[in-house]
């Protein structure tokens, strides 16, 4: 949640929804109101409910930007950003909240080779640890997958955030619309706000920095990490662990965390693909009403006797239309965003398990090697009492931070529906009572003409 750009810090555990009765679908809807497409979607809903480098940062500016957030872990809360129930103050239960996020004020950066957008990161604490109250810093992409990069090398069994996908088309730079600028930046924002609600990841050193280093201090800093032949030696290792073949050892609830994952990753997808198809025949279907309903003025010009209705009928396809724009809206703005971030989710938590699996592996390969060893027992035992220490952290920092997430899907899935569901329950309901008024007003006119027809 924000309010003047601020966002909540540590975490507090999502409030519980009650299951929400399913919406009956009209098998009849009105006329100007488009449901034939809308089946596939709400079942494949149901089926997700039911399941217990750098950056070349080709982009144009963006003026226009709403700063309006929802915090990403109270999805109960409302979205509009008018709502005083959003509206955070600083001062308010400082022991639960002391670090305030914003990204804001994307700013266009030519230089001779590149163009690439920096987003303006606004923090405000009490944290002791940090010098000041307030910091403000600028950030390009690249900064955020560094961090990414960081978190995952530090927490390597931790469910990081996603963060936006590149979206880079070679010789179409100025074809880069506001809207997704907004969008990047929004899933920036969100980005730092689920960093900043989790209980391990909101303490990590390299976040702190990211949120106050000026850019060559970052820069320098980032010169600070691991060579680049340490990095390949850890390539080699996850390549020499995957190449072992699975782990000998894997207890049961990481099994059945991947079977999980597995069936979780296939319908978040197929859901993700069909409310994009859906909201693309919205649109099309949209554009199609916008032709048609002024057909029906230019006829009534040349139609005196029927005029007036076929002005009424322009008029109740004018109306249809806004609330198709309406309902658009709140598919773009409410129910894509979140299902595909949890399909970029389901990508991050597979890595993880399969991280968890080669710390897993890498202690089996030690058993077996102490096994086939007569010398230097004492020198593997030491090792492998090592790794029986990782393994068990590992296992446990992912066993707590899988609930957690767990149940924020699940209350972030159900937020959206139902929102979804209300969004439909009124674009239908105003599209009906447009139609109804006009079916009224004829039934007047007919009557009206049929008693002076009866008149002597």
């Amino acid at each position: 949640m924000e309010a003047e750009g601020w966002v909540l810090g540590p975490p507090l555990p999502p409030p519980s929804l009650g299951g929400g009765g399913e919406a009956e679908a009209d098998p009849d809807p009105p006329a100007g109101a488009p449901g034939a497409s809308r089946g596939p979607l709400l079942a494949a809903a149901a089926e997700v409910l039911a399941l217990d480098d750098e950056e070349d940062d080709l982009e144009v500016f963006s003026k226009d930007t709403s700063l309006a957030e929802v915090n990403s872990f109270s999805p109960s809360m409302p979205i509009s950003p008018s709502s005083m129930i959003n509206q955070y103050k600083f001062e308010d239960e400082p022991e639960l909240r002391d670090l305030f996020i914003t990204v804001d004020d994307p700013e266009s950066h030519i230089t001779a080779i590149e163009t690439f957008i920096t987003y303006r990161v606004v923090t405000k604490t009490s944290r002791g640890e940090f010098d000041s109250s307030e910091y403000e810093v600028r950030r390009r992409y690249q900064d955020f997958l560094w961090l990414k990069s960081k978190l995952e090398a530090a927490h390597p069994t931790l469910i990081i955030p996603p963060l936006p996908e590149k979206f880079i088309m070679k010789g179409m730079v100025e074809r880069f619309s506001d809207e997704f600028i907004e969008t990047r930046r929004k899933a920036l924002h969100k980005f730092l706000n689920r960093i900043a609600d989790h209980p391990t990841l909101t303490f990590n050193e390299d976040f702190k920095i990211f949120l106050t280093a000026q850019a060559w201090e970052l820069s320098s800093h980032k010169k600070q990490g691991p060579s680049l032949l340490s990095r390949m030696g850890q390539t080699v290792r996850a390549v020499a662990s995957s190449v072992r073949g699975g782990v000998k050892n894997r207890p049961e609830t990481f099994t059945e965390m991947n079977d999980y994952m597995e069936t979780f990753s296939q319908k978040i997808n197929v859901l993700d693909k069909i409310a994009h198809r859906i909201y693309k025949e919205e649109r099309e279907y949209f554009n199609e009403m916008k032709e048609y309903g002024p057909i029906h003025t230019l006829w009534s010009a040349s139609e005196e006797d029927i005029a007036d209705s076929l002005k009424g009928v322009a008029s109740c396809i004018d109306k249809c239309c806004k609330a198709t724009e309406k309902r658009m809206a709140g598919l773009s703005e409410n129910l894509l965003p979140i299902l595909h971030e949890y399909v970029l989710y389901s990508e991050i938590l597979m890595g993880v398990l399969k991280r968890r699996d080669q710390i897993q592996g890498e202690l089996d390969s030690k058993v077996d090697a102490l096994a086939n060893k007569k010398t230097e027992k004492d020198l593997f035992s030491e090792e492998i009492g090592k790794l029986e220490d990782k393994v068990e952290c590992a296992n446990n920092a992912l066993k707590a931070d899988w609930d957690r997430w767990k149940q924020n899907m699940q209350c972030d899935m159900r937020s959206t529906f139902t929102n979804v569901a209300e969004n439909n329950l009124r674009y239908y309901e105003e599209c009906l009572a447009t139609w109804e008024s006009f079916l009224a007003s004829q039934t007047v006119d007919l009557r009206v003409e049929e008693d002076s027809e009866d008149r002597p």
